[in-house]
């Protein structure tokens, strides 16, 4: 047999909500540059994800989150790997953040979560916050 096997990646998602609001960020790096994500990242080992997000989310945005709760998790097959994603529902301790590794984000309401172009990933996320924010 001939090939490498794809390697897992396992992440963690801030889902940041205000005021009926999600926080999207546009990807400044890599492959997907330019697609829209929320903000987290790569799960060390030893670390639980929600702590991994809290983590992220300091490199990321110069942010500290409050976890609320986990809100769901993604299977998606890319094809360089395969992603294992927890997303959890947060909010900003302060209103104020920094991109560091982003061009940019923008706050979407419900009306407007289609408006950006997402990353595969997360369509089945974009549909439950559909849900959520009514």
């Amino acid at each position: 047999m001939s090939g490498t096997a794809r390697k897992d990646v396992c992440v963690a998602a801030a889902i940041i909500i205000d005021d009926g609001r999600v926080l999207a960020t546009q990807r400044g790096y890599g492959p997907y540059e330019g697609w829209w994500e929320f903000p987290g990242g790569k799960v060390e080992p030893h670390e639980a994800p929600d702590q991994a997000v809290c983590r992220e989310i300091l490199e990321e945005l110069d942010a500290q989150v409050e976890v609320e709760r986990h809100f769901m998790h993604v299977s998606h097959d890319y094809p360089e790997f395969h992603l294992e994603m927890d997303c959890f529902l947060c909010r900003l301790v302060d209103e104020e953040f920094t991109l560091r590794e982003h061009h940019a984000a923008k706050w979407l309401d419900s009306a407007h979560l289609r408006n950006v172009e997402w990353l595969p990933a997360d369509a089945d996320v974009i549909l439950a916050l559909e849900k959520l924010l009514g």
